[in-house]
Formats: C-alpha cells, structure tokens, sequence
C-alpha cells in the first residue's frame, strides 16, 4: 500500500486526474496535485486536504518543485502531445518513476521512440498508456497469449454502452488528428500504415449482455502501439462499437456525468479480445463501469506494483511488458468482472 508516500499527479483536476486521486489516497498515498491552473488545484486540494503545486511543462523548474519528495508521477494531463516529454524530462531529474494515461496514439509512440534506450540505460521505469486504452487491452492480450511466443494476429474490440467524452479527450482527439492530416494509421505486416480510405464497418460477436454488434473496424487506439511493443504479433486490430465511435465525434455529445457517489457515470464497457495463430486462438475479455473511472485502479495498481519491485524490466514499458499480466488483471477484481477463455483448436 501507499504508506504516505507521495505521488505527483500532473493534470490532476482533469476528469480522469480527479479519479486517480481519489484512488491514491484510497490505497494509502499522498496525491501532490500538480498542474498549470492554480485556481483548480487549490479547489481540488481544498476538497481533499492535500497542498498543490502549481507547474507548467514550459517551466522546467516549476516541474522540479512538483516533483521534489514524491516517489513517482503520474501524468493525466492532455493533450500529451505537449506534456509527456517534459514530464518524463522532469521525472528523469527526479530520478522516480513516470507513468501515464494517454492515449494519444502519436504521443504514445514518441516516449517509446525518444526514451526507450534512455530509460534502459539508466535504469528509469517508465509506462505510457497505464488506462483503459492501452493498458488493458494490452494485458488481456498479454494474458490471452499466455505461453504463445509469437501470434498472427491480435483483434481487440471495444463495445462501450456510449461514449460521452471529456473535455480532455476531445482536445487530445484535435491534436492527434492535426499530427495526423488525413490519414489514419493501421498496424499490419509488423509495420504501421498510412491508410486514406474509410475505415470498414463489420459485424463483432461479443460475449453476452452485449451480443453481436456493429463495429468500426481498425478504429486504432493505444493498444495497437502497445501490444507490438513487445508481443511478437504480426497484425493488431482496434474495434469501436459504431454508436460509441459516433458519439465520441459528435459535438453535441454532453460530457460523462455522475451516477453514483464514486462519480462514475453510467457507462458500461466490455473489451474483448483474440489473438490467433495458426489454428488456435485465445480469448479474453473483461467488462464494467466508466472507461475514465477505471484508468485509476489500473494506473494506480501499476504505479503500486512498480514502487514494490514487482516488475520484470526496466526502461519504457508497456502494461503487459512490465507487469505479470494475468496477476495484475486478477488485482483489478473490484473494479472488472474478468474472463480468461481456454485455448480454441480452429478448423
């Protein structure tokens, strides 16, 4: 558990900031909210007994004195396109571990791109994408790959019960599109590809409640920079339920609001996902409440995780890298109900 340590969490009066928060000091640590609005962070700091520390990524010295006696930073501040490299900067000074929850696919690639021989050779820990986009399906691909030590293919769909997106993730949304022009990317053949034309609507068959529904097909997300990281799978494929792929783009679509005292909104998710090779292929899905709400158990499990030496290396990491995948996701019981299917022989 936390034992009063402190953590900085960078962004921390954003939707998904306020969430980690709360989760930190449920097991044990001492949130150091951080972030460039001062007036937001003495609210959020007044609301939970906490000192905030005012700091700009165009600051570097504000992000030392963020940073100054925590034992790692959390970064939940979008658009991360702007904010991971000098917080990962800052984090290095520091000499604590970084982890993030973006999922900006462009963003993700340049901290594996820009730190990953950095990172090693200094024995620094760092984890991009620790969210529901990126790190969970990337541990249910891990866990589905089992002992596997390569695979052709890996396919994870996403059915969401609707999308109302924050403030944060439109903005992130913006910048990655501007980064991206007109193009869309897809990870086939071991490579990424620039792709022009629409991207196809198919037909995925969930596990029950969800059932058979219409997807947007290589609606790619965080998952597909992580899984290829370090899983020897030749084709990563994201799906979107068609109704949530539309609200998320819509702009009259509100954003979440509270159903219950924790603040989650009354989202339901389920992520399934298949890996095959050959003539096998494994499943595992895993479902519940508000992808915002549950980025906080996941990224605060891993910083725990990361803090008690229950990792497998050093450097930039992803989720199912780093972390003893079925283990991790059993951890996450409170928070998803959670299905590791046995091994299929296909015909």
């Amino acid at each position: 558990m936390g034992a009063d340590q402190l953590v900085a969490v960078f962004g921390a009066y954003g939707h998904t900031g306020r969430f980690v928060v709360a989760e930190l000091a449920a097991r044990g640590f001492v949130p150091v909210p951080s972030g460039r609005n001062a007036q937001a962070l003495e609210e959020l700091a007044g609301e939970h007994g906490l000192q905030a520390r005012v700091a700009s990524v165009d600051d570097p010295a504000s992000l030392d004195r963020a940073l100054a006696g925590t034992v790692a930073v959390i970064n939940c501040a979008g658009p991360f396109a702007s904010t991971t490299g000098p917080v990962i900067e800052a984090a290095l000074r520091a000499k604590i571990p970084y982890l993030d929850v973006a999922a900006e696919i462009e963003a993700n690639l340049d901290t594996f791109a820009h730190y990953r021989e950095r990172a090693r050779d200094s024995g620094a820990v760092i984890v991009p994408a620790m969210a529901f986009f990126g790190g969970l399906g990337d541990l249910l691909a891990t866990a589905a790959m089992g002992d596997w030590t390569e695979a052709d293919e890996a396919h994870i769909a996403y059915a969401l019960s609707s999308w109302h997106p924050t403030a944060g993730t439109r903005l992130s949304g913006a910048v990655s599109r501007e980064r991206r022009g007109d193009h869309r990317l897809r990870y086939s053949g071991g490579q990424w590809e620039q792709r022009t034309d629409a991207a196809p609507t198919l037909e995925w068959a969930f596990p029950e409640p969800m059932g058979r529904r219409s997807v947007i097909g290589e609606f790619t997300m965080a998952d597909v920079v992580t899984v290829p990281q370090h899983l020897s799978i030749s084709d990563v494929t994201t799906y979107m339920t068609v109704e949530a792929a539309r609200d998320v783009v819509a702009p009259d679509t509100p954003a979440p609001t509270a159903a219950d005292e924790s603040g989650r909104s009354d989202q339901i998710f389920l992520v399934d996902v298949v890996v095959r090779s050959g003539g096998a292929e494994r499943r595992a899905t895993a479902s519940g409440q508000d992808i915002y709400a549950v980025t906080a158990p996941l990224v605060v499990e891993a910083l725990d995780r990361v803090l008690t030496g229950r990792t497998k290396i050093v450097g930039v990491a992803s989720a199912g890298e780093i972390f003893d995948a079925p283990d991790f996701l059993r951890a996450l019981a409170p928070h998803i109900a959670l299905d590791l299917h046995p091994q299929k022989e296909n015909a």
